[in-house]
């Protein structure tokens, strides 16, 4: 649901609701992005990255600046967090990079192609089932997915079109790096959008990832390294999805080593600081035995006390006990002799 604090509002810059693959194509509505002509018969072997591909014009729209780091930087950030919060959910959420989104013709054709930056499967698919692109009309839809507006504006044609096509949940993020023709109304930070009875419409977190807002989103994805906000954030959002489904943290392999290392490193430290405790316990006994065994020898009983008491003392050098031992009256008088002896 959307967060009830949030008033609803259009993802879309337009209003007026029209079909997006009948939308006559306009390179206007791909800020940042160049028109080529790729035919259909070369769109499947294309390997350069893409916005959107139609096989009714083999026109392709592809983003005019090279691929920067500050464009790939959030997308593969985003992989890491999911994993962190996967371990504390005790499951796997896969995130599968920059994939085909498409709808097909008859023939198995494409017929419109977009492809995402990331893709995030919550409950993924068995490994013989996944294909190399997600078919939109058979395939089971991605939970989430980012795009990233470093120097581009999905809002205009690729957001209508992830609606339409029934996407749950898109991220849309524009980085803290700013692009020097981003216009300056465009300010950075991070937008979910939820799809609510068929359309989209703007929330504070998500709901793919229970409690995960948009500003911790965008403060995790444009990070250099995982703050202590961020890093309580990814645990609570894995704990509220593993508290759901009945997992945890050791039902995760690689950090249930860890933590068995970690109880296991412990338990060593301890077994040693045990033995080493009970190792000085046993000299003290001793000593203290030694001591009440040359009193008794001149006549001078000790009482059960007696061990404790030259305890509490510290450690005392041997001769100052034997020197002690052979000069006093009393077990007081003992104890007072080396109390004076002891080390400052």
């Amino acid at each position: 649901m959307v967060d009830p604090a949030h008033s609803p509002v259009s993802s879309s810059p337009h209003e007026a609701r029209t079909d997006p693959e009948a939308t006559p194509l306009d390179p206007a509505d791909f800020p940042g992005c160049r028109a080529i002509h790729i035919p259909r018969s070369e769109i499947e072997d294309y390997e350069g990255r893409l916005e959107y591909w139609e096989a009714r014009t083999e026109t392709a729209m592809v983003v005019c600046e090279p691929t920067t780091r500050f464009h790939e930087q959030p997308s593969h950030q985003l992989a890491g967090l999911t994993r962190l919060i996967a371990a504390s959910r005790g499951s796997l959420i896969p995130a599968y990079g920059t994939t085909d989104l498409g709808k097909f013709d008859d023939q198995g054709r494409f017929r419109v192609l977009m492809q995402a930056d990331q893709i995030l499967y919550l409950h993924p698919s068995p490994p013989e089932e996944l294909t190399p692109r997600v078919d939109v009309d058979r395939d089971d839809l991605p939970d989430v997915i980012l795009e990233v507006d470093y120097s581009t504006d999905v809002r205009v044609r690729k957001l209508p079109l992830y609606e339409a096509w029934g996407f749950p949940e898109v991220w849309v993020d524009v980085p803290d790096a700013r692009y020097p023709r981003r216009p300056r109304s465009r300010l950075s930070g991070l937008t979910i959008h939820l799809l609510e009875d068929g359309r989209f419409r703007e929330a504070r977190s998500s709901r793919a990832f229970p409690g995960w807002t948009a500003e911790e989103i965008h403060r995790a994805l444009n990070e250099h390294s995982t703050s202590p906000s961020t890093a309580a954030a990814l645990h609570r959002v894995g704990a509220a999805l593993g508290a759901a489904e009945g997992t945890g943290p050791d039902d995760d392999s690689w950090l249930r080593r860890h933590r068995e290392e970690g109880h296991n490193e412990g338990l060593n430290r301890g077994l040693e600081q045990g033995r080493a405790q009970g190792l000085e316990q046993g000299r003290a006994e001793a000593r203290a035995n030694t001591v009440a065994a040359l009193l008794e020898e001149r006549g001078i009983l000790t009482s059960t006390a007696f061990p404790e008491r030259l305890g509490e003392l510290g450690p005392i050098p041997e001769p100052d006990l034997i020197r002690a031992a052979l000069r006093c009256a009393s077990e007081t008088e003992f104890l007072e002799l080396c109390a004076r002896r002891r080390p400052n």
